[in-house]
């Protein structure tokens, strides 16, 4: 089908109503990777822990449903590619970890808490959109494409032409559709087994509301960039990807996105830019989370309480930016979208951010307990 003038802002559009919804959702659950992370290694508490989880469950069999209906194709997006980029990964994740437990939140996180309010967000909403452009294209670009990029194991060498699970255990042929699905499926069920295993959890509405609806928001994002936004391009006659920064299939990350949103603010009257998917993903969950801060009556201003405060948000959002651009994702990019491909680069870096976040909380902990 060929695009019409009005496909690039069906896409921006629809991210913008996606994004909304999973801001004002997020808002009122309390949805927060780093506070997942922060309840279960600080007081052993996996309530939020499996809302995340859920919410991985959901987006992937659902992404992967529409895969194998041949209504989205997955294997179009950034995170399939052959070249696995392990030590990218497992830095890129590891400093986001580090960077989103010194700036009070992840990408999204951030986003949500400037809807609230929360005016050290907004330093923090900053550095990693600053930090975020210059691994994109600046000085810390350098040492991602020259120090980073280059280590890395390229399927390619075994006739293997993506690094998504099927695709691996099908020894590099197109995977069976019940393949793709079953490897979904044992995804999505192991871990919906284990979220679901506790009695507290299941009893908790609006946990079990939070996981599937942002599971939900995710795999619609798939939709709208691969369906909608995926077009024969009247001037070129090729099929192009509207409306998507990456030019190819996207759903909801929140790192590069905001550097790209800083670069639009700062250059408006540059016609050559547009508001994309995620551009539009960064205003739309920003907004959905003031709308039920003010709906809940729990929106009021918070700023820093000491210099160390500051800094320490300083430093969390220039790690983010590096860290989610070199690893490719964040804790909603790779932990939520990047896995729901079942792309094996998604999974190490999950695992990088968990740690990273991890061993930052154990080391703030020790250092309180040293001071007099």
């Amino acid at each position: 089908m060929e695009a019409t003038p009005y496909t690039g802002t069906l896409v921006a559009g629809l991210a913008f109503v996606l994004a909304f919804v999973f801001g004002a959702v997020a808002q009122r659950t309390n949805f927060c990777t780093l506070g997942a992370v922060s309840d279960w290694i600080n007081i052993g508490d996996l309530g939020r822990m499996r809302m995340w989880l859920l919410a991985i469950a959901v987006a992937t069999v659902a992404a992967n449903a529409m895969h194998v209906a041949g209504v989205v194709d997955l294997r179009k997006s950034i995170y399939v590619t052959p070249n696995f980029t392990w030590l990218s990964y497992v830095i890129g994740g590891a400093l986001f970890g580090v960077g989103m437990t010194l700036g009070s939140g992840c990408g999204s996180k951030t986003l949500i808490r400037i809807g609230t309010g929360n005016l050290k967000s907004v330093v923090v909403f900053v550095f990693l959109g600053i930090a975020a452009m210059m691994t994109l294209r600046g000085l810390f670009g350098l040492w991602r494409v020259e120090w980073l990029q280059p280590v890395a194991v390229n399927f390619e060498r075994w006739s293997i032409a993506s690094q998504d699970l099927p695709t691996v255990l099908a020894g590099g042929g197109v995977p069976a559709r019940a393949l793709v699905l079953g490897c979904a499926l044992a995804v999505s069920v192991a871990l919906a087994a284990f979220v679901f295993a506790s009695r507290e959890f299941r009893a908790n509405r609006e946990g079990v509301v939070g996981g599937v609806v942002v599971g939900l928001v995710v795999a619609l994002g798939w939709y709208v960039t691969s369906n909608l936004g995926y077009r024969e391009n009247p001037d070129t006659l090729e099929m192009t990807f509207y409306a998507t920064n990456s030019r190819a299939a996207e759903s909801f990350s929140f790192v590069a996105p905001v550097a790209y949103t800083l670069e639009l603010l700062m250059a408006w009257t540059d016609k050559s830019l547009r508001v994309t998917f995620g551009i539009a993903a960064v205003a739309g969950v920003i907004l959905g989370s003031l709308a039920m801060s003010l709906a809940t009556r729990t929106f009021r201003w918070e700023s820093f309480t000491s210099a160390a405060d500051m800094r320490n948000h300083m430093w969390g959002g220039v790690l983010m930016g590096f860290g989610g651009v070199t690893a490719l994702g964040c804790t909603i990019g790779q932990g939520i979208s990047g896995v729901s491909t079942l792309a094996l680069g998604s999974f190490l870096t999950l695992a990088s951010i968990i740690a990273g976040s991890a061993l930052t909380m154990k080391i703030q902990f020790w250092r309180m307990m040293r001071e007099p």
